[in-house]
């Protein structure tokens, strides 16, 4: 039975801003140099195989390299250098597509607060950070990881990967399980609606409040089901390649509203279109704690194991949690809207 999701799904509200999610480079790491070059210090002193104080390296708005230099005033980062699991790097060793490499794909673009400027090289970024996070734990160094570019369909696709994992919010669902493999879960997470502040859905309190709305959504997401299993609009609800596509529609009132996950949602409505705003968040249901996230493999790729022992390591000491709250939890409660 696969475990609960590593994260607990955080409830989020509208005040996002680039600053709460990590702000811009230049910000991030003004006044933090010194802390953070202490607790990459610290954790890279940290006994191997043991994952201690590995939380430690995680330093607020900030992320450090291993010999004690974090970037100021440059516009980059470098990675945290995280204390390495000996079984995970076992496993680790000779499992990826290149020997000693570790080649990671996420979007293209990439989003905050997933990714920072479009940038996971810098490790600023809720999924840039446990990329790193989980490729230091299995030996990796910064400087061994490279970088690939994906569509979010595309990556689902069966066949050959040209990437070890893929880290873009993708749920876990025994669907895609059919054709790629998953990792323990690193997060989980709600589903939104966003739309203009004048929209009919702007006062939405039930299911049957949304239902008249000309809803868009991302091909091949979970939002899609959602759309579809759950809100079950009157009609069908617009398709689009990605969510760039679909907030284009939005900003030309093709539709009235979008359907994604809670994080994206606030960061549309906050940074990139102005006068929209998130209607609410769905809550779990059937007892979950939300969508789980997992890294994508490969089907039967053996790399999930060693990737599961580095995320068990980063769990037990504490990272992921700190890593969570650095990059996603900085926000009050988002209104709920009911399922009934």
């Amino acid at each position: 039975m696969r475990r609960t999701a590593i994260a607990t799904a955080l409830t989020i509200t509208v005040a996002l801003s680039l600053a709460a999610c990590g702000g811009d480079d230049d910000d991030a790491t003004d006044g933090t140099d010194a802390t953070a070059a202490t607790a990459a210090t610290e954790a890279a002193t940290a006994p191997a195989g043991t994952g201690a104080d590995a939380t430690t390296a995680t330093a607020t708005g900030a992320t450090a390299a291993a010999d004690g230099t974090a970037a100021a005033g440059t516009g980059t980062a470098t990675p945290a250098v995280f204390p390495t699991d000996e079984a995970a790097a076992a496993c680790a060793q000779g499992a990826t597509l290149e020997e000693g490499t570790l080649t990671i794909a996420t979007g293209e673009p990439a989003f905050p607060p997933y990714v920072i400027d479009d940038a996971p090289e810098s490790g600023q970024g809720f999924e840039a950070a446990i990329a790193y996070a989980v490729a230091s734990t299995m030996g990796f160094a910064p400087e061994d990881v490279t970088w690939t570019r994906t569509t979010f369909e595309g990556a689902i696709q069966p066949g050959p990967k040209d990437f070890d994992f893929n880290i873009q919010q993708y749920s876990i669902t025994p669907e895609r399980e059919q054709a790629v493999s998953f990792s323990e879960p690193y997060y989980a997470g709600n589903q939104a609606i966003l739309g203009y502040a004048d929209s009919p859905g702007a006062t939405a309190e039930t299911l049957a409040d949304l239902q008249e709305l000309k809803i868009g959504v991302a091909a091949g997401t979970t939002s899609l089901t959602f759309v579809e299993d759950v809100i079950q609009p009157s009609s069908d609800p617009f398709i689009f390649n990605d969510n760039a596509a679909a907030k284009q529609a939005l900003d030309t009132k093709q539709i009235d509203a979008i359907v994604a996950d809670v994080p994206t949602a606030l960061y549309i409505t906050s940074v990139e279109i102005d006068g929209a705003r998130v209607f609410g968040q769905f809550p779990p249901s059937e007892g979950t704690q939300g969508e789980p996230w997992g890294l994508l493999f490969a089907k039967d790729n053996p790399l999930v194991e060693c990737a599961d022992l580095a995320l068990a390591a980063l769990d037990a000491a504490g990272t992921l949690d700190a890593i969570t709250t650095e990059w996603m939890s900085e926000y009050a409660e988002l209104f709920e809207i009911s399922l009934e």
